[in-house]
């Protein structure tokens, strides 16, 4: 069995721009469509929280996007 090194990487994101695309959206707005509250949508946003698969895909629903285009995982080497 070959043991893997842990690697450290970060989620990051493409919400804020994706809000100001899609008719200058707020923070609140989206959190309401997602169910969440904005303190979620702002911790997300500034990459202090990192949002379950779920979140992940409503909000990637909400912009009409794929997940890919919302959200990004960057590896810290």
């Amino acid at each position: 069995m070959v043991k893997r090194e842990m690697v450290k990487g970060q989620i990051t994101n493409n919400i804020r721009r994706l809000r100001f695309d899609h008719d200058e959206m707020t923070q609140k707005e989206l959190a309401g469509k997602t169910g969440v509250s904005r303190q979620t949508i702002v911790a997300i946003e500034k990459a202090k929280y990192s949002p379950s698969l779920e979140l992940a895909f409503q909000i990637a629903h909400v912009f009409d996007c794929s997940l890919g285009d919302v959200f990004s995982y960057e590896i810290n080497e």
